[in-house]
């Protein structure tokens, strides 16, 4: 059997999660889907999709999709759902499962690779994160667990964006961009977006072989405003040393935020010697795990023609061959790290060392 892929929704409480949820399930594009609610005193899927009172923790509805509360553990519902798929008692073609607001979408993620049965069984396909324009300034800056769900973000839908103002959701993006620069992100309208931009989009494979693209830093890049550092030694943004109060109001927006979730690039031109960069990331996750909430990069590994697809969650991590450096290509490394207060200074040394 193939691997039922699964999404992961996320989003502050009142972020609009049921809205798009209700939006996906009710639209005509003839897939099956089984849905998991996260139920921790949140709202119900609303009832006209979901029969909440019943006893049944697993129901069928008339468009052919399903909807499952979690009475004890994701793992068990996962592997009750697998089960039942495989025995063709219930049919759906992916899961998706709708977190309350107030989680952290980390254990949910470690979930697939941490328990064997569920990994056989399902592909984590990618993290979808809600945020509410009109309150994410105010839920950003008092609680983590939103900072922390834009961090572990595959793709971010803004939603309410039209309860603000431009320059609004133009600080606002900005800020996101600079928490997690590899998430696209996009205004979302009561929940309207095409299924290509919530299914198949193949951004959480540990071990995925992913032709991904070389450039998927431009919009960090763009967000940073300091071009021209060579590998990893882009400064911290300013906003996060001092408060601007001489004229600099309209170039940053976001200066006055002290996020602890941040993003930093490092980029090298010579390769990485491979022996010395495992025992440097080992070495760091054992440490710093906890708060590293997605690491990734296109790295050139000496030894190799190939480019090294490198991905991680926490302490997990994983790399894979990825295509061929083309004839002439600048063979240059490339890596995104996203995580709470993380030690840059410690990072950009042990990468410098690990270097041929």
């Amino acid at each position: 059997m193939s691997l039922i892929p699964a999404t992961i929704l996320t989003g502050f409480l009142g972020s609009g999660k049921t809205t798009l949820l209700k939006r996906v399930l009710s639209e005509a594009h003839g897939q099956k889907i089984a849905v998991i609610e996260n139920e921790f005193g949140e709202e119900n899927i609303d009832n006209e999709i979901l029969v909440a009172d019943t006893t049944e923790n697993i129901i069928q509805m008339s468009n052919g999709c399903i909807c499952c509360t979690i009475r004890d553990d994701l793992r068990a519902t996962l592997h009750d759902l697998a089960e039942k798929k495989r025995k063709g008692e219930l049919d759906f073609d992916r899961v998706v499962i709708e977190t309350t607001g107030l989680a952290d979408p980390g254990p949910v993620a470690q979930t697939f690779f941490m328990d064997d049965e569920v990994a056989e069984q399902y592909l984590l396909d990618s993290i979808l994160t809600l945020v509410d324009a009109k309150h994410a300034a105010q839920q950003l800056n008092d609680r983590q667990e939103a900072r922390r769900q834009v961090g572990f973000a595959d793709q971010i839908f803004i939603s309410k964006s039209d309860l603000v103002s431009a320059e609004e959701l133009d600080a606002l993006t900005h800020r996101l961009k600079h928490m997690n620069p590899r998430a696209p992100m996009r205004a979302t309208h009561f929940g309207e977006v095409s299924l290509k931009e919530v299914f198949d989009l193949r951004g959480f494979n540990l071990n995925a072989k992913l032709d991904i693209d070389p450039d998927f830093l431009k919009a960090e890049e763009h967000a940073q405003e300091h071009a021209g550092h060579e590998h990893g030694e882009h400064c911290d943004h300013p906003s996060h040393q001092h408060q601007h109060g001489h004229g600099h109001e309209g170039q940053g927006h976001h200066h006055h935020h002290d996020d602890d979730v941040k993003s930093f690039v490092y980029r090298a031109t010579r390769p990485f010697n491979p022996a010395k960069l495992e025992d440097f990331l080992g070495a760091i996750v054992q440490v710093y795990g906890p708060r590293m909430l997605r690491y990734k990069g296109v790295l050139d590994m000496e030894g190799t023609e190939r480019k090294v697809i490198f991905q991680g969650v926490h302490q997990l991590m994983g790399s894979d061959l990825g295509p061929p450096w083309a004839p002439g290509e600048q063979r240059t490394s490339k890596m995104v790290f996203i995580g709470i207060d993380l030690p840059r200074d410690i990072l950009v040394q042990g990468l410098d060392q690990s270097l041929v």
